[in-house]
C-alpha cells in the first residue's frame, strides 16, 4: 500500500503534468486557429496570391536567363543548379517581409488588441503567423523547384539531400518570419514594416554568394560576404543540391538560424505582450 507521503508527492506531480498537457493542447489549438486565419487571408487577397506565386517564378526565370550566359561558376555544368539554392533564400526572405506588414496592419487596426482580449495563449498570434508563412514557403519552394526542373535544374545528391535542402530553406524562412514580426511590432505601420523588412534583405542578398561565387568579389567585400548569413545558408543549400561535403556548411547555417531565433523570438513575444493600438 502506498504511504500518505508518497501519495502527496505523486498527486501534485500528476496534477502538474495534466496542467502542462492542457496548456500544450491550448497552445497548439490557438496556433492552429491563427494559422488558418492567416492562410485564409492569403487565399482571399489576389495580390498576396500573385506575390506568393508569380514573383518566385519570375525570380527563377529572369535570373537564370539574364545571368546564366555571363556567369560560369566553377564545378557546375548549368548555372541554374548554382542559382536555384540562392533563389530559394531570396524568395523566402522577400516574402517574409509580409509578416511584418501583416503584424503592423493588425496592430494599427486594433486586431492585436482584440486578440489580447481573448482567452488565448499570448504567443499564439506570432507563432500562427510564422507557421502560416512556413506553409506558404513550402508551396513557393515546390513551385520554384518545379519551374527549375522544367529549365534544367536537378538535385544531384539524392532524395534525402533534396528533402534536407527544402527543410533547411523552411527553417531560414521561420527565422526571417520572426525577425519581420518583431519589426512589425516595433514600427506599428504596415508600409514602414515592408520597407524595413526589405532593406536588410537587399543588402545581404546582393553581398552574398546568391548569384556569383564570393571569390569573384573585391577582397574587402569578400570579408563580409563570407560571414554573411545569407552566404552561409545558400552555401549549405548548394552543398545539399550539388553534393559533396555538407556537414560543415549545414551546421554553420543551423547556427545562424538558431542565433536569429534566439535573438528575435523572446523580444517579439515580449513586445507583443506590451503592444497596443498605434
Amino acid at each position: 500500500m502506498m504511504s500518505g507521503s508518497a501519495r502527496s508527492v505523486t498527486q501534485p506531480a500528476a496534477t502538474a503534468d495534466a496542467a502542462t498537457s492542457r496548456g500544450l493542447r491550448w497552445l497548439l489549438g490557438d496556433v492552429s486557429v491563427i494559422t488558418g486565419r492567416n492562410l485564409r487571408r492569403l487565399t482571399r487577397v489576389p495580390t498576396l496570391i500573385a506575390f506568393a506565386t508569380v514573383q518566385p517564378v519570375l525570380f527563377v526565370l529572369l535570373f537564370t536567363y539574364v545571368f546564366g550566359g555571363a556567369i560560369d561558376p566553377p564545378g557546375v555544368d548549368r548555372y541554374v543548379d548554382f542559382l536555384l539554392p540562392g533563389i530559394f533564400v531570396l524568395a523566402i526572405a522577400f516574402g517574409a517581409s509580409q509578416s511584418g506588414v501583416a503584424i503592423a496592419d493588425d496592430l494599427a487596426t486594433g486586431m492585436i488588441d482584440r486578440f489580447r482580449s481573448l482567452p488565448m495563449t499570448r504567443s499564439a498570434v506570432l507563432a500562427g503567423r510564422t507557421v502560416a508563412d512556413a506553409v506558404r514557403n513550402l508551396f513557393v519552394l515546390l513551385l520554384m523547384t518545379g519551374v527549375g526542373y522544367a529549365i534544367g535544374f536537378r538535385f544531384h545528391a539524392g532524395a534525402a539531400a533534396a528533402m534536407g535542402a527544402i527543410g533547411l530553406a523552411l527553417l531560414i524562412g521561420v527565422a526571417f518570419s520572426w525577425l519581420n514580426a518583431l519589426v512589425g511590432l516595433l514600427v506599428h505601420d504596415a508600409e514602414t514594416a515592408g520597407l524595413a523588412g526589405l532593406m536588410p534583405v537587399i543588402v545581404l542578398v546582393f553581398t552574398s554568394s546568391t548569384f556569383v561565387p564570393v571569390a569573384t568579389m573585391p577582397g574587402w567585400l569578400q570579408v563580409f560576404a563570407k560571414v554573411n548569413p545569407v552566404t552561409v545558408t545558400v552555401d549549405a543549400l548548394r552543398a545539399l543540391v550539388l553534393g559533396g561535403p555538407t556537414a560543415e556548411h549545414v551546421w554553420q547555417a543551423l547556427a545562424w538560424i538558431i542565433g536569429l531565433l534566439v535573438a528575435t523570438v523572446p523580444f517579439a513575444v515580449l513586445r507583443y505582450r506590451r503592444a497596443s493600438m498605434a
